[in-house]
């Protein structure tokens, strides 16, 4: 569904935020963008979305050019920024003025994600807490029923109770033909959300593989001193004990620590990347 060839991307001369990324997704797929400020997750969605065109290299989405903007691709795309900046509307307003230009918006399905976010239909956009606005956008985002659904830090200005709500919601929305790509630093919102995971630092894709890959070829786990082992991959002391990464050579079955893993790409990348040089690919439709 995407794939990105040699994308470069310049804000000036002296500014390359991306340069000659790979990179190919998949539909059916939830995927987990991460990165520190500034390794280019952002500048990557909006080349994605079409709102930034690349320097050098292609952008293939849905068999569109993004940069383009062609009606045919912005109907089955939905992106839901970081910042929510809307319109001075009611929410029938928004709804009157923005659903036509989905074909397969579902406003029943819109009206149930309002109820479920505890959003009052009644209320008008400039009156919304900026939690809500993120819950609207979401819902809209998801009633849309695109195949391409891109958000940036969704979770921000969202209680503990509407982020269990919004895993499940994206969650029921995946479907054979969607791709879900979501960008966060609250990685603990993604644990059980994300099906791939796509770790980025200074422009360059450091790993991308799906969870079930990266469990299958490492263990995660916490001990209460540092480990002896041989197959010690990566250790950090927190507050529970000592988090470990070790090698899985019996496959054992066992929960991802995104965050963990997350540090450990930063830290010593090229033997976490060893140890996973046996995961297989996703699988492109």
């Amino acid at each position: 569904m995407i794939r990105i060839n040699q994308l470069s991307y310049q804000y000036s001369r002296k500014k390359e935020i991306l340069s000659g990324l790979d990179l190919e997704m998949a539909s059916g797929k939830i995927y987990g963008l991460l990165g520190k400020n500034g390794a280019g997750k952002s500048t990557l969605i909006r080349n994605i979305a079409g709102t930034l065109f690349p320097t050098q290299g292609s952008c293939q989405v849905l068999n569109y050019e993004p940069k383009r903007r062609q009606i045919s691709f912005l109907k089955e795309l939905f992106f839901v920024p970081e910042e929510c900046f809307l319109p001075n509307l009611s929410i029938s307003q928004f709804i009157d003025i923005y659903a036509p230009y989905y074909p397969h918006f579902d406003e029943e399905q819109y009206q149930v994600y309002l109820n479920q976010f505890l959003v009052d239909p009644q209320q008008h956009l400039h009156a919304l807490s900026f939690g809500q606005k993120k819950k609207l956008m979401i819902g809209f985002a998801l009633a849309a029923n695109t195949r391409l659904l891109i958000m940036d830090e969704p979770t921000n200005g969202l209680d503990i109770p509407s982020k269990v709500l919004f895993r499940n919601m994206v969650t029921d929305a995946i479907r054979p033909d969607k791709l879900v790509l979501i960008t966060s630093h609250q990685v603990r919102d993604l644990d059980e959300l994300i099906t791939d995971l796509i770790i980025m630092d200074q422009g360059e894709v450091l790993l991308h593989e799906t969870k079930k890959d990266i469990s299958s070829n490492l263990l995660f786990q916490v001990a209460e001193n540092p480990s002896q082992n041989t197959g010690l991959l990566y250790e950090e002391k927190q507050a529970q004990g000592w988090t470990q990464i070790l090698r899985n050579p019996m496959g054992m079955e066992n929960r991802v620590d995104i965050e963990l893993l997350f540090n450990a790409m930063l830290n010593n990348r090229a033997i976490i990347s060893t140890a996973l040089e046996t995961a297989s690919k996703p699988e492109l439709i």
